[in-house]
């Protein structure tokens, strides 16, 4: 039997990233012969980040709509247009046996047209609630993977599995103790460890809040690793710099493993990738949700885990005032971190991109 053709679309962020390369990765360790084409949008994080993992990626020219400006949009459609014609020579060039799609720009044009030509479609939905581009594929799709409960208010009740986000796997397969990453990480052994992630780009409001609760971590036996995004790279650094014993900053942690591994308390936006991993490994977690997103989705994953105690929300307008007390009285209450993080581990789908990779085979199996 000739190998599988598998055609992965979709990215934007890590969010969307991340996973796809996680079913990729899975594919590859059920049948190594399992050829694989990426398709994602022009000028994103995704152009980068999959040949660097092994993979080849075409890019189509889409972005997204522009809900303020909406005159702004003409171009956007031209992009469309165009990018389902892209769309329909990557079908006649490669020949999938499946398309799947993970969210982002890409996956809109190329699973319609996928769709269009008879080639079975399944989706992989990260968040709570549901992004624009999966719904409107989600009819015509054969199987829909998602990671929360009560996802038929967005699709067919009859095609929804619950797998959970595939995360990325060395976060989770990691032999090094906490002292030791605590060690490699030049983090001192008398302070606890606060991890503030950004997202790659960074976030302001995070960044700038923090900064503001130093003086007040410190005081608590803190220490604070700072993951601020290129963006704010270079500012950060010099607040930092009068912090020197407390606070590292970095652009971009490479070693996630490392620093998941040796933190006591996180600060994150709430991705539903980042979500995930800190579900799995069960860390005290506070929330800020970026007000930045579609349909607001990050707050609706915040307040998933909110309703089960499984994490702390501060909103983003409200996080110059909130973040710095709510870090030190997570630092100074062992019971409530142990609670939190209990609660937040009780919420983990392990082995996501496995169970998505068996749903592939059985969409395959029901074509032959």
């Amino acid at each position: 039997m000739q190998p599988y053709k598998i055609l992965i679309s979709g990215g934007g962020t890590g969010g969307h990233i991340f996973p796809a390369l996680s079913i990729a990765n899975a594919l590859r360790r059920r049948d190594p012969k399992t050829e694989i084409l990426f398709v994602g949008a022009e000028g994103r994080m995704e152009m980068e980040r999959v040949p660097a993992a092994g993979y080849d990626i075409i890019g189509l020219p889409v972005s997204g709509f522009n809900r303020k400006k909406l005159l702004s949009n003409v171009k956007v459609v031209f992009r469309l247009l165009k990018s389902m014609y892209r769309a329909k020579k990557v079908l006649k060039d490669f020949h999938p046996d499946i398309a799947i799609g993970v969210g982002g720009y890409a996956s809109g044009p190329m699973l319609k047209e996928a769709q269009k030509h008879g080639i079975p479609t399944l989706l992989q939905e990260q968040n709570s609630y549901a992004g624009v581009t999966n719904k409107l594929l989600a009819k015509e799709a054969k199987a829909i993977c998602v990671a929360y409960p009560d996802m038929q208010r967005f699709f067919p009740a009859d095609k929804i599995i619950l797998t959970g986000n595939p995360v990325r796997d060395n976060i989770l397969n990691t032999d090094v103790s906490k002292e030791e990453a605590r060690r490699l990480l030049g983090v001192p052994a008398h302070r606890k460890l606060v991890l503030v992630i950004g997202g790659s780009l960074g976030a302001r409001t995070i960044n700038e809040s923090i900064a503001k609760a130093f003086n007040k971590i410190e005081n608590a036996g803190g220490y604070v690793l700072w993951q601020t995004g290129k963006l704010y790279a270079d500012e950060c650094r010099k607040i930092a710099d009068k912090y020197n014993n407390v606070v590292k900053a970095t652009p971009f942690i490479s070693s996630m493993d490392l620093a998941y591994k040796a933190a006591d308390v996180v600060v994150s936006r709430a991705g539903a990738g980042t979500i995930s991993e800190l579900q799995l490994l069960g860390l005290p977690t506070i929330l800020i949700p970026s007000p930045n997103v579609a349909e607001d989705h990050q707050r609706k994953n915040a307040e998933a885990l909110v309703q089960c105690n499984a994490a702390v929300m501060i909103l983003d307008a409200e996080a110059s005032d909130k973040l710095g007390n709510e870090v030190v009285t997570l630092l100074n209450d062992p019971d409530r971190c142990d609670l939190l993080s209990e609660n937040i581990k009780k919420m983990a789908l392990r082995n996501a991109d496995e169970k998505i990779v068996d749903t592939i085979y059985k969409i395959l199996s029901e074509k032959e």
